[in-house]
């Protein structure tokens, strides 16, 4: 048997394997970025959500504001 066959042999399943835990672990590297990114896509909205909430709040005390004002008012005329 030739060397150049016994290192061939020995090493192309060396190699594969390598290669496949060298593209498993580029995948799980990519996919927890992916996941990173699809967290912060979630914060951000549940913040801008959290803001519309609170000046929606502000705007329905300021009605609630002028409504008493405006009951008091009729209340008054009457």
């Amino acid at each position: 048997m030739s060397e150049n066959i016994y290192l061939l042999t020995l090493l192309m399943p060396l190699g594969t394997i390598f290669l496949i835990f060298l593209l498993r672990s580029r995948t799980a590297v990519k996919k927890a970025e992916l996941e990173a990114q699809g967290n912060e896509a979630y914060r951000q909205l549940a913040e801008r959500a959290v803001a519309a909430q609170e000046q929606t709040a502000a705007a329905l005390a300021d009605l609630k504001i002028r409504i008493i004002a405006i009951e008091n008012v009729l209340k008054q005329v009457e």
